[in-house]
């Protein structure tokens, strides 16, 4: 008796209500940063195989919430899923906070830092917390974004 009453718990306990997502649905602060290695080394083997790759997500470069998106030396985004030709240097998050430039500050040749800003999920319009890891690698200014749960 006692089992079945701790196997009816454990799917109450795992039942989620309609429209609340699970934290497997999104990626984790490691996956984005093993995400951003990964395009980071692509993108040393050869930038414009590389950009295509992230740009169509393919070779493991879109997972859930997670992508790999890149910037020139002038701030023009050269791969997102979709904000190809827009100037990162001049985003601001919903509170106003230039985070586009934070990173091009930031960003350093074979290091990886951290930038935080608010923003909406792709799923929603609800701002989050959401923090990039961003690199500099050749003339590009790379990023992945987790959001914090």
């Amino acid at each position: 008796m006692k089992l079945k009453v701790l196997v009816g718990m454990l799917i109450v306990v795992g039942a989620l209500p309609p429209g609340v997502a699970s934290g497997a649905d999104y990626g984790t602060a490691a996956e984005a940063r093993a995400m951003l290695e990964k395009a980071a080394a692509e993108i040393e083997k050869e930038q414009a195989a590389a950009l295509a790759k992230f740009n169509k997500g393919e070779g493991g470069f879109r997972d859930r919430d997670l992508y790999v998106f890149c910037a020139g030396p002038d701030g023009i985004t050269t791969a997102h899923p979709g904000e190809v030709g827009n100037n990162l240097k001049k985003l601001k998050d919903m509170n106003g906070k230039p985070f586009g430039a934070e990173m091009y500050q930031v960003a350093e040749e074979g290091k990886i830092k951290e930038v935080s800003y608010v923003w909406p999920r792709p799923s929603g319009t609800e701002p989050v917390e959401k923090v990039s890891y961003v690199t500099k690698v050749g003339d590009q200014v790379c990023g992945v974004g987790y959001y914090r749960q």
